[in-house]
């Protein structure tokens, strides 16, 4: 017997935050665009000042929605930073 199929739901990430399974795959845009939040974390990461950011997306994209993107990225790697440790930067390995 098969398993039934799991409908992919949209998830409210933030306030200005969602991912959508029928908008951009999934990945996490701003609600009601199809602006993804990489591509702007992307432009902050590159030191765009955040004002230049919202006129560039046309004021899609708010200075709080990008304050909330910041955030949770944050917190993300807080929450999995041990998992983006490239092996070639490891000074020494810890022994268990």
């Amino acid at each position: 017997m098969t398993k039934p199929r799991q409908q992919a739901v949209k998830r409210i990430i933030g306030r200005f935050i969602v991912a959508d399974p029928a908008i951009c795959h999934g990945q996490p845009t701003f609600l009601g665009t199809r602006i993804l939040v990489a591509d702007v974390l992307e432009q902050v990461a590159s030191g765009i000042a955040w004002d230049t950011i919202v006129e560039e997306w046309r004021g899609n994209v708010s200075s709080d929605a990008i304050s909330e993107a910041v955030r949770l990225a944050r917190q993300a790697f807080r929450d999995h930073s041990d998992q983006y440790t490239a092996p070639e930067y490891v000074l020494e390995r810890v022994q268990a």
